[in-house]
Order: structure tokens, then C-alpha cells, then sequence
């Protein structure tokens, strides 16, 4: 293998920082070396996979992405996901894999490491998971109060309630129908407006405290006590998946859903918004940026395979989207027939009224008007075609595929259409119980990655916070309770709606942004596959080094501006709910939220630049000290020079390196392979040009 080049620019060397390996991402002994022999590790491999597979996979999975294939084109949005799945999602989730394995250390540390002016990208990364971390959380409550519910029979959203004063239906419900009326109005009783604050929720108040006091039980000791968690957590969603499907493929109504979801509409490919909501979906779904994917790894043996893992993991995630879709459509399916069916029902029975003096007439149907469960579906829509639009608006099409378009993700999928459809299910409570506890798991298993996000690079880069390990944790979680009150009040939904919407995605976008120049631009595609070769003893294909410098950063890029002019050409909105329509509708956010939105996406994004400043200041600052008279200790830059592995190192040709004034230079961080890294000493002095010594390789 040919030498690699040394950095000769001033330039390069000070963007790498003083005391950085020039070929290797080697760890200092200050740093690393102690951490390595107390640092904790993942007691087996499939309790690593397990826990990255609990992280990645999470609701996304379950209520997003069968949302957008539902709106994109069923098949061909699939097409679209998998093809940018591979020419970005797995490139960008390997990178982080292996800069977590190689340094060793958390978000912050890996990019501290890379330079110390990139320490900006591990703080926002923090910042974004404590973001998610707050209505994440919020989402694992409202589970909480849904199982709470579910130990009744019949459950409480399958009938509208009495209103005791008028001895009739209560009005809201009766104008909207049961489910809705439970999640609005008896779980979240929300206001009309994200203006209308309102009191504090009592129940989701509690619901919220227990979701906090399991997250900071579970991961009181680290990934020791959280790993335990996750064998359950992240195999029973799939469990319960599984289990769900085979009943639904039962029902009448799921191959129709199952079509629906198949059924490829090529067009979208043409549509920008398509492509920009599939690579979104592919970005959120693998966890990047976030800081996670890099605290796990950074757990592992240093030669443990992880291009194998990022492959591994990345199919195990698309594989369950594509399971949770299959499951969605196939209840949604059933839940579109039920509604079709019932359409069908009341316009007999119009029919029926009207037996006594037009069952003569030519428009009458052929079929039994009496008896609804004996007409089916296509013969109505057939007699309806013909000659419905002639007997006026009382009558109408009773439609399947206007049913399966009324997409519904979110927080009305799971809490609105699923509960619907469960209510109808012989023995309701136990598959709304089921449904639920597959909820709070997935729920849970990407909560502890999340928070592994920022326990870990703050734990790793202050070790004053690494000796209270269980104090930080407690101390996180009473924080992000407090904090989460914000949405426990009555207008609480809005906000979960307004962090999930803008809080992380451009922040999110931008950290891999300088996450992937960190890697292609400033250190090097070489120099990184030579470090993961070392790890891996075999060499990646150098396709990732063109998918790192150019297609992933455009990719990003790309998906930065869409998003970014998006939101400034399209007023946020959001989804509130109206008492006295009792119906939702689609609200401007005002001024002040506006300016809400834009400090926290501000906010999440400003450690990057900070970082950058205050490490150039810091520097110049240092350049600018005069340099002390007399005897003093030399700085060294070490530089290495690869070496064929048939190369044998004599050492009476090449000197062992050398201790100057009580200096002993660093050594590798990697352990030394077949190929040989030959460490040689060069001293810098103030006012003199560098003078870089032969290597004699």
C-alpha cells in the first residue's frame, strides 16, 4: 500500500488540532487510556444489536412511515425509501458506527477528538436528544393512560358518554363519534388553540412522572441495567406485530387494505416533496445525528464487525416498517369496509322507507333492501353508479378507496383509528392491552438511546459528571420531567405537535451535515477507511469514500434546503381541535410560537459555530503567548508513516522513539495489525519553518 501523505498546510494541521494522529484516530493517553480500562461494555452482541435495533426502531416505524406510503404511492414509495436507504442511510449509520468504535468516546469526544473546533456538533447533537427526550416521553404517558384504560370491558371509547343533566348523548361525542371524543376531550381535555393555555391535566401529569421514574429506573446504571430492559423491550413489539397480523388477515376488509399498500403509483417519483419526505423518513429512522448510534457503539471490542452491524441493523429497521405497514393497512383496511359497509346500511334503510311507494319505480334495486348483511359492497356501488345521482343527496356513494385515502399518522392512528378498530374486536380489552404495552415498548427502547445520547458524551467529556453516573441520571430525568409540564396542560398536544415538527428535523440535518465534512473533508476518507481496516482487518469498499464526500453531504444538503425553504414559503400550521364543531381543523401557529419554533431550532444549532469560535480564539490566544526563556518542555507533533506489512521494522535502522524533558510521545490507539504504523517525533519551534524528518520507510 502506498505512503499516505502527511499534512503540510498550516491550515490542515490546525484544523485536525495539536496532538492529533495525522493517519489515526488515536485516542491520548490522557483521555482515553483510563477510560478504556473502566469504560462499561455490552455483555454480548445481540445485547448490542438489540439495544441499536430498540433505538432505531421506534414509533416512526409504526405511525410514519405506513402514513407516507399511504400518501406516496404505496410500492413505489417503498422503491424510493429502500434506494435512498442504501445510497445514504447505511453510508452516514456506518460512518457513526465506526467513529463510536474507533474513538471510543460519546458524541461529544468523537468530534473533539477529530478537532476540537468540531466539539459544537456533539453539543447540538445533546441538545436535540434532550428535545426529543421531553415529548418523547410525553408520547410513553399518554400509552401509560391508554393500558390504564384498557382493563375494562366494554372500553371506555367504544360508546359515547350520558350527559347526566340531560339524560341524553353528550353532544361533542355524539356530533364526532367515541373515539375521538375520548382522546381529546377525556385523555388530553384539550383547548380550542394552541393560545388557550389552560390548567394542568392531572392524569397525564402522573402518567408523565411514571414514564420518567421507569426511564431513570432502567438506566440508573447504564447500558448494564437498560440492556437488561431491552431483551424485552425491543423483541415484544415484534411479538405483538406478528400477532396483530395474523388476526387482522382474518378480517374482512385486510386484502383490500394490503392492495392499497402495494398498489405502486410511479408519478411520485417526479414529485420534489416526495423525495424530500423519504429521505427525512430513512434520516429519522436509522437515528442520525443524534448521538446515540455513536454512545452505543462506542461500548464495543474494537474489532467487533460493524459495517456487518450497520448492514444488519438498517434491514432489520426497513423490514419492520415494512411489517408495521403491513399491519396498519390490513386494520385499516378492515376499518375502511366496516365504515363502507355501515354506508351501505343506512341508504337501505332510506330505501327501505320508501319501499311503501316506489318499489315499482325503474331506479329500484334488484337486491333485498330489507336485509343490509345480504347486499354486498360492489353490488351497491354498481346500482348506486347507475342510478343514484338521480334520486338526490340523501343517498350516497358508499366508497372503500375514499375511506383508505383518509390517511391518518401519528398520534391519530395509534390513539383514534386503532382504538376504533380494536373496540370492535371480540374480547377488546385484551388486544387494546396488547397494543398498548407494544406502544410503551417501542416507546422505551428508543427513550433509553435517546437519553444514552446525553448521558454518555457528557459522562465521557466531564468526568467530574463520570463519577456521579447514577446522580446525572437522576438529576436528567427530574429536569426533563419539569421541563415536560409544558405539556401536560390542556394545550399540551400542540406542543408535542410543534417540537415533534420543527425542533429536530433542520437541527438534526445540519449536525450530519458537519458530522460527514468531519469525516470526507477534514480528516480524511482515506485515513478513516484506514482506521476502520485496522478495526475490521479487512478494507470497506472504497464506494463509501465517493458516498461520504459527495452523494451522502448533497443528499443532506439537499434535504436541508428543501426543508428550509419549506418552512419559510409554507406558514407552519397545526391540527386543533374544536369543541363546539367538535371536529378538528387546520390553524396558523401565531407570533409568538413562531418565535418559539425558530429559538429552538436557533438554539440546537448554535454549538456548532460557538464550538468552532471559541476553539479558533483559543488557539490564537495561545499562538500570541511569548515564548518562556530557558529550559522548558519541547512540543512535539507525531507524525505516523504507514508500512507494508512485509516491511519488518529494524530496530537499529529505525530508533525507538525518544523522551525528551519527561515527554513521552504517544502511542497508537488502535492496536497494530498486519500493517505497521511507525511513530517518529518532530519538534516545532517558535519563529523557525518546520523541518519534517526522513522516515526511511
Amino acid at each position: 500500500m502506498m505512503e499516505k501523505p502527511a499534512l503540510d498546510s498550516r491550515e490542515e494541521r490546525a484544523w485536525l488540532g495539536e496532538g492529533q494522529s495525522e493517519v489515526q484516530l488515536a485516542a491520548s493517553p490522557d483521555t482515553a487510556e483510563p477510560d478504556d480500562a473502566d469504560r462499561p461494555a455490552w455483555d454480548s452482541k445481540i445485547q448490542y444489536v438489540l439495544a441499536q435495533v430498540g433505538f432505531s426502531v421506534g414509533l416512526g416505524n409504526v405511525w410514519r412511515f405506513p402514513y407516507l406510503c399511504h400518501q406516496n404511492g404505496g410500492g413505489a414509495f417503498m422503491l424510493l425509501y429502500v434506494f435512498l436507504l442504501l445510497i445514504v442511510g447505511v453510508p452516514l449509520f456506518f460512518m457513526e458506527l465506526a467513529a463510536g468504535q474507533s474513538i471510543r468516546q460519546g458524541s461529544i469526544g468523537v468530534w473533539k477528538h477529530i478537532s476540537p473546533k468540531l466539539v459544537g456538533i456533539g453539543y447540538s447533537s445533546c441538545v436535540v436528544c434532550f428535545y426529543v427526550a421531553l415529548y418523547y416521553n410525553v408520547i410513553i404517558a399518554w400509552s401509560l393512560f391508554y393500558l390504564g384504560n384498557s382493563f375494562q370491558y366494554p372500553l371506555p371509547w367504544e360508546h359515547c358518554p350520558i350527559d347526566v343533566a340531560t339524560n341524553d348523548t353528550v353532544k361533542e361525542c355524539a356530533s364526532s363519534s367515541p373515539t375521538p371524543y375520548f382522546w381529546f376531550r377525556k385523555a388530553l381535555n384539550i383547548t380550542n388553540s394552541i393560545e388557550e393555555s389552560g390548567e394542568f391535566n392531572p392524569i397525564m401529569t402522573g402518567c408523565l412522572l411514571a414514564a420518567w421514574a421507569i426511564v431513570s429506573l432502567a438506566m440508573i446504571k447504564g447500558i448494564k441495567s437498560s440492556a437488561r430492559v431491552m431483551y424485552f423491550s425491543s423483541v415484544f413489539p415484534y411479538v405483538v406485530l406478528f400477532i396483530f397480523l395474523i388476526r387482522g388477515m382474518l378480517l374482512d376488509g385486510a386484502i383490500d387494505g394490503v392492495t392499497y399498500m402495494f398498489y405502486p403509483k410511479l408519478e411520485i417519483w417526479g414529485n420534489v416533496q416526495v423525495w424530500r419526505q423519504a429521505a427525512t423518513q430513512v434520516f429519522f429512522a436509522l437515528g442520525l445525528g443524534y448521538g446515540s448510534v455513536i454512545a452505543y457503539s462506542s461500548y464495543n471490542p474494537i474489532h467487533n464487525n460493524c459495517h456487518r452491524d450497520a448492514l444488519m441493523v438498517s434491514c432489520i429497521n426497513f423490514m419492520t416498517s415494512v411489517l408495521a405497514s403491513l399491519v396498519v393497512f390490513v386494520v385499516l383496511g378492515f376499518r375502511a369496509k366496516t365504515i363502507a359497509l355501515h354506508c351501505v346500511a343506512e341508504n337501505l334503510g332510506v330505501l327501505n322507507l320508501m319501499s311503501y311507494n316506489g318499489s315499482g319505480q325503474y331506479w329500484w334495486p334488484s337486491f333485498n333492501v330489507t336485509d343490509p348483511s345480504s347486499v354486498t359492497l360492489p353490488e351497491y356501488r354498481q346500482w348506486y353508479k347507475e342510478y343514484g345521482s338521480k334520486l338526490g343527496p340523501q343517498f350516497t356513494d358508499c366508497n372503500l378507496e375514499e375511506e383508505m385515502n383518509k390517511g391518518v399518522e401519528g398520534t391519530g392512528l395509534a390513539f383514534i383509528a386503532f382504538t376504533e378498530v380494536m373496540a370492535l374486536f371480540p374480547a377488546s380489552p385484551f388486544w387494546s392491552t396488547l397494543f398498548f404495552l407494544m406502544l410503551l415498548n417501542l416507546g422505551m427502547s428508543t427513550m433509553f438511546g435517546t437519553m444514552q445520547g446525553i448521558l454518555t458524551p457528557l459522562m465521557d467529556n466531564f468526568k467530574l459528571l463520570g463519577r456521579h453516573r447514577t446522580l446525572l441520571t437522576v438529576f436528567s430525568c427530574v429536569l426533563g420531567f419539569i421541563i415536560g409540564l409544558l405539556f401536560t396542560q390542556r394545550s399540551g398536544n400542540y406542543f408535542v405537535t410543534m417540537f415533534d415538527d420543527y425542533s429536530a428535523t433542520l437541527p438534526l440535518v445540519i449536525v450530519v451535515i458537519f458530522e460527514t465534512i468531519s469525516v470526507s473533508w477534514v480528516y480524511g476518507t482515506d485515513r478513516f477507511l484506514d482506521d476502520i481496516e485496522l478495526m475490521l482487518k479487512w478494507r470497506p469498499p472504497v464506494v463509501y469514500k465517493y458516498l461520504w464526500k459527495y452523494v451522502c453531504l448533497l443528499a443532506m444538503v439537499g434535504l436541508l434546503a428543501a426543508s428550509f425553504l419549506r418552512m419559510v414559503f409554507k406558514r407552519p400550521t397545526y391540527t386543533a381541535w374544536n369543541q363546539t364543531a367538535a371536529s378538528e381543523m387546520t390553524l396558523e401557529y401565531p407570533g409568538w410560537a413562531l418565535t418559539m419554533i425558530v429559538m429552538l431550532i436557533v438554539f440546537a444549532s448554535l454549538p456548532v459555530p460557538i464550538g468552532y469560535i471559541y476553539s479558533t480564539l483559543k488557539n490564537r490566544n495561545a499562538l500570541d503567548v511569548p515564548p518562556q526563556e530557558g529550559p522548558g518542555p519541547q512540543v512535539y507533533r507525531e507524525l505516523y508513516t504507514k508500512c507494508n506489512s512485509t516491511d519488518q521494522l529494524d530496530s537499529n535502522s529505525h530508533p525507538a522513539p525518544y523522551e525528551v524533558d519527561g515527554i513521552r510521545p504517544r502511542t497508537s490507539f488502535l492496536p497494530v495489525g498486519n500493517e505497521q504504523y511507525q511513530l517518529l517525533p518532530q519538534q516545532e519551534e517558535e519563529g523557525e519553518e518546520e523541518e519534517e524528518q526522513d522516515t526511511g520507510v
